[in-house]
């Protein structure tokens, strides 16, 4: 098999995957998948800009995007309160980073955020424990 037609079925299975977990995960596991997906997509961006492939770049990161704007759409301002109102402060800021990592090609931006991300994922990693 040809490794671009391996990798297209790779790809169409982990979809397929992806939406069957999803599923059937509770809230708290789709946001532990949204953050996960985002480490990985940010992590990718990251490999495109140091080996100049700017499409890939760009695609990786417009994906992060997205996953931070379902982490957007995700928060419930009257339950969260305050919380909820710093976490989107927060996600909008890495938004922002993104795109400027984006277009000066800057692969310690992705540094930022996604270490910015990693401690948001273990404060919600944390959770679970903290309602037992």
């Amino acid at each position: 098999m040809k490794p671009n037609l391996y990798r297209a079925n790779a790809n169409k299975y982990a979809l397929v995957h992806t939406d069957s977990v999803a599923e059937e995960a509770s809230p708290h596991k789709l946001i532990q998948m949204l953050i996960s997906g985002f480490l990985m997509r940010v992590n990718l961006a990251k490999g495109a800009i140091l080996r100049k492939d700017h499409e890939e770049k760009s695609i990786q990161i417009s994906k992060a995007i997205g996953i931070v704007g379902g982490l957007i759409d995700g928060l419930d301002f009257e339950q969260g309160g305050e919380i909820s109102t710093n976490l989107k402060s927060l996600y909008d800021y890495i938004n922002i980073r993104l795109y400027q990592a984006s277009s000066e090609n800057d692969a310690e931006i992705l540094d930022e955020v996604s270490n910015l991300m990693k401690e948001i994922q273990t404060a919600w990693d944390a959770i679970p424990n903290l309602l037992q």
